[in-house]
């Protein structure tokens, strides 16, 4: 697939590794440091290009969104129009305002942020290092990466490309209902912790039915 990394960070660019060496096509922009956009492009080799938010967004079939909280309105304003776009959105609220009223999930508040786009959220529970050590477990040890979004369809693309990332996809539900995979890292949410495929589905269940999540796992 053609895939745009916006925000080819700590996060974004391990995307960009992990889905690269997957043999996808992938545009990285919007970095404070063009010099090492450029270089990680040149590591990822012919599948990879450089160029402007607008670029990319008109460049991928999926477009990731891997910046800071209090940069992505820049970052959105540049992309321009989403619209038709699967976005996966790994951007946690830590940061300045504008963030998510009192009660309301950050999937939700930066879906009607990016209108018309296939809005997923995903990548955004690890750290960049525990994702770039993890990223290709096989077996029982796969690392699960969690996914919400609206759009029944779009989270079947992405979670081929969580797959193709080296994670197991884990559907959390909808945008609403995603509370426990967003920041901080507390009781009762699986943010920050490692989990295993035999161990998200009694946290799906659970989520599901409305339920407090069972206490994270703890493996040796």
């Amino acid at each position: 697939m053609r895939i745009a990394i916006i925000g080819a960070g700590r996060i974004g660019g391990g995307i960009a590794r992990q889905l690269g060496a997957a043999g996808h096509e992938l545009m990285l922009s919007f970095s404070r440091e063009p010099a090492k956009l450029a270089e990680l492009a040149g590591q990822l080799g012919a599948r990879a290009g450089t160029g402007s938010p607008a670029e990319a967004a008109g460049f991928g079939e999926v477009v990731v969104i891997s910046v800071p909280w209090s940069t992505l309105p820049q970052a959105l304003e540049q992309a321009g129009p989403l619209a038709g776009k699967i976005v996966i959105d790994t951007t946690n609220q830590f940061g300045g305002p504008p963030l998510p009223p009192a009660g309301q999930t950050a999937a939700v508040f930066n879906a009607a942020r990016m209108p018309g786009a296939r809005y997923t959220k995903s990548f955004n529970t690890l750290t960049s290092a525990f994702q770039a050590e993890t990223a290709g477990r096989t077996g029982d040890q796969r690392v699960v990466q969690w996914l919400c979004g609206d759009d029944a369809g779009a989270k079947q693309v992405v979670a081929g490309l969580i797959e193709d990332a080296g994670f197991a996809p884990a559907d959390l539900g909808g945008t609403a209902g995603c509370a426990v995979m967003e920041a901080p890292r507390r009781p009762g949410a699986v943010y920050g912790e490692e989990y295993r495929a035999a161990d998200a589905a009694p946290v799906i269940e659970a989520v599901r039915a409305g339920r407090p999540i069972p206490p994270a796992p703890s493996y040796a």
